[in-house]
C-alpha cells in the first residue's frame, strides 16, 4: 500500500461502498465515535483498557492496530504504554483522516502512524511486531482467516495477539435484552445520527458473528494459540487473546 507524504491527503477509492468495506466506512466516519460510546452505553472504552492491558506490552514494542478506525485502540494503546509504537491500518480513508487529527491533538504524532490497508493482505514483512489488535473489525474481513493468518505472519513468536469483537449472546437471562439493543437499537441511534443505512449492516454482522467458542476454534486452526477468552457484559463482546507459537 502506498503512503502519501502527507497522510491527510490520502484519495479515497472510486468503487461503489460494498458491505463492510473502507468506502461503506466512510460514509460513518464523522459520527462513528459518539455512535459507538451511545451504543456500548460507553463501556467500549473500558473493553479497550482490557485489552491493551492484556498485551504486556514493554517500552520498545511495535504495535499492529488492524481496522483502527479513528484511532480509538491505537491512542490508548500509545497513552497506557509509555515507548510503545503503533501502526494503524484501515480501509476507510475518512476514518483514517479523523484519526489522523485525534493522534495530532493528543501530541502522539511521533508514535503512531497511520495508513490504509486491508487484514487479509498486510504490507509488512514478517516478524515485524511484538502485538496486534484489531477492535470490532474482524467480523468485517471479507476473508477471515487469512486475515488471522496475516497477524500471525506479521507478529514474532511469543508476541500477542488481541482481538475485541461484538456478538449476540445467545443465552442467559440478559440475552433477550442484548439481542433487542442489537436488532432494534443499533440501527436505529446510527440512522437517527447519521441518516447512514450502513448502520444496518453493522445490525447484521454483530448477529452474523460466529459464537465465542466457535471463533476460538478458527484462531487456532490458523496457527494461533488461544490464551484467554474474556466475556464482557453478558456476553455481548468478546476479548480473545492469542499469541503466536514460540519456534522449536
Amino acid at each position: 500500500m502506498q503512503e502519501t507524504s502527507d497522510k491527510s491527503e490520502m484519495v479515497a477509492s472510486p468503487k461503489a461502498p460494498l458491505k463492510g468495506s473502507g468506502a461503506m466506512f466512510d460514509n460513518m466516519a464523522k459520527r462513528y465515535d459518539l455512535l459507538n460510546r451511545l451504543m456500548s452505553f460507553g463501556v467500549d472504552k473500558r473493553w479497550r483498557k482490557r485489552t491493551v492491558l492484556s498485551l504486556g506490552l514493554e517500552p520498545g514494542n511495535k504495535v499492529l492496530d488492524l481496522a483502527t478506525g479513528t484511532g480509538d485502540l491505537a491512542i490508548d494503546i500509545a497513552k497506557r504504554s509509555p515507548g510503545v509504537t503503533v501502526v494503524g491500518v484501515d480501509p476507510s480513508i475518512k476514518m483514517l483522516e479523523i484519526g489522523i487529527a485525534k493522534i495530532k491533538k493528543a501530541k502522539l504524532d511521533d508514535r503512531i502512524t497511520m495508513e490504509q490497508g486491508v487484514g487479509e493482505d498486510l504490507p509488512f514483512e514478517d516478524n515485524t511486531f511484538d502485538a496486534v489488535t484489531i477492535a470490532f473489525g474482524i467480523r468485517n474481513c471479507t476473508d477471515r482467516p487469512q486475515a488471522l493468518q496475516e497477524m500471525r505472519r506479521v507478529v514474532r513468536p511469543g508476541g500477542r495477539v488481541g482481538i475485541l469483537e461484538l456478538s449476540e449472546p445467545k443465552g442467559g437471562f440478559m440475552a433477550p435484552f442484548a439481542r433487542f439493543h442489537i436488532h432494534q437499537v443499533i440501527p436505529r441511534i446510527g440512522s437517527w445520527l447519521s441518516g447512514a443505512r450502513e448502520y444496518r449492516y453493522l445490525q447484521e454482522s454483530i448477529a452474523d458473528f460466529p459464537s465465542a467458542q466457535v471463533f476460538s476454534g478458527i484462531i487456532e486452526e490458523c496457527g494461533l494459540e488461544m490464551l484467554e477468552l474474556v466475556s464482557f457484559s453478558f456476553g455481548s463482546c468478546h476479548l480473545y487473546l492469542a499469541s503466536v507459537p514460540e519456534k522449536k
